[in-house]
């Protein structure tokens, strides 16, 4: 896991004005790694899946320096932008709802991916009957979980996000400002070993990243771990938080670079 050069850029067409999606390829940080670009939404086209090496072998326009890229590139981003306004047509729709996985879009310059329905889904089902009636469940960085989690009315357990994106602070007093920079930087309600199990997807695939949230987790859990992460990351896991590796493989709605995995430290349903 490592970081572009931060630079930025400006394209411009002769009909519209292009930054968003290009600056997620030019200074974003990756969470998994830089071949995750290909699975961007509607970003299908060859010529866009590598437009840095296309700025580096176009040449420059000598008044402006505004980077030239091709008609196909050009046709990419309009296919992404008229993707993305029909996603959020569908959120003015009627019946939508909003604890449904895709409700927030994933932001890739906060590293977020989410995973498949069914992967939520499972994991959702196995924190709920890990944590037990009248349960509590932290989700640290899964906000795909909480919102599987949340789609589950009636279920007799309480559960509450800690996020870094406050986007999800629509959810109210269940939304928790969360960095893992800051491990115990935390509301004084959020009371030591106060969760039956914490479910975390730790951002970034490094392991300072992993021990600053384990310190959460260890804070917060009662014992309970559900740890998702990449498979490279086996032995840090077990490191900081004492997990293994469990058989069942999480799937993300746009396919990642990195394989990724569950682990945990009790006898789950996940295997």
């Amino acid at each position: 896991m490592g970081f572009l050069r931060e630079e930025s850029f400006s394209v411009f067409s002769s009909t519209f004005h292009v930054l968003s999606p290009f600056q997620h390829l030019c200074s974003t940080r990756w969470h998994r790694s830089l071949g995750d670009a290909a699975a961007l939404p509607g970003l299908r086209d060859a010529a866009w899946q590598n437009p840095l090496q296309e700025l580096s072998e176009n040449k420059m326009d000598d008044d402006d320096d505004i980077p030239q890229l091709s008609s196909h590139t050009l046709a990419a981003l309009q296919e992404f932008y008229l993707e993305q306004q029909q996603r959020e047509g569908m959120k003015t729709s009627q019946g939508f709802n909003q604890y449904s996985i895709g409700s927030i879009e994933e932001d890739w310059q906060l590293s977020q991916f989410w995973y498949s329905d069914e992967t939520a889904s499972c994991l959702a089902k196995e924190a709920v009957l890990a944590a037990g009636k009248g349960g509590r469940i932290a989700c640290i960085s899964a906000p795909s979980v909480y919102q599987k989690l949340k789609e589950q009315d009636g279920e007799d357990f309480s559960v509450c996000i800690l996020e870094y994106d406050r986007r999800f602070s629509v959810y109210g007093e269940e939304f928790i400002f969360y960095d893992y920079n800051h491990p115990l930087d935390l509301p004084e309600n959020l009371l030591p070993h106060s969760f039956d199990i914490v479910i975390a997807d730790p951002p970034y695939l490094s392991e300072e990243c992993l021990q600053k949230t384990a310190e959460t987790i260890k804070y917060l859990t009662k014992g309970k771990i559900l740890l998702c992460t990449g498979a490279v990351m086996e032995e840090q896991a077990a490191k900081h938080l004492g997990v293994k590796m469990c058989k069942f493989i999480p799937k993300h709605s746009r396919n990642l670079a990195n394989e990724f995995r569950c682990y945990v430290n009790y006898a789950s349903g996940l295997d």
